[in-house]
């Protein structure tokens, strides 16, 4: 069986290193960006299945990225989970209406995490 893949998309390596000893203890084989326009180039060549993405990052934020992300070829395909410290309704709502599955505050744990991915069935 093939592994599941994860797209980690934080500016925080602390972040990224956190959410990835979780997705991995879910059993997926996971890639990390530093920021919008990393992840988009590692997209146009592999599609993850799942991507954690951060809002607020330098080169570009997580909305753009989401924006374009969306607008590829099979980028409508991978679940995508804001993980953020953005917590106003209008700007949850408007993550949600760019193409988000769902939405998780910072900071996260395993529980947290993990249930969010099993509210979009990625586990």
């Amino acid at each position: 069986m093939t592994p599941r893949t994860c797209l980690i998309v934080d500016d925080s390596r602390i972040i990224r290193k956190v959410a990835r000893r979780i997705v991995e203890g879910l059993g997926f084989e996971v890639d990390e960006a530093a920021d919008g326009s990393e992840a988009l180039a590692f997209c146009a060549g592999v599609m993850p299945e799942v991507i954690l993405l951060d809002w607020s990052m330098p080169v570009m934020d997580g909305m753009t990225f989401l924006r374009r992300l969306r607008a590829m070829p099979g980028g409508d395909a991978p679940k995508v989970l804001f993980c953020t410290i953005e917590t106003r309704a209008d700007r949850i709502a408007e993550a949600l209406s760019a193409g988000a599955d769902d939405y998780v505050m910072k900071p996260f744990d395993g529980e947290i995490l993990t249930s969010k991915l099993a509210e979009v069935g990625a586990v």
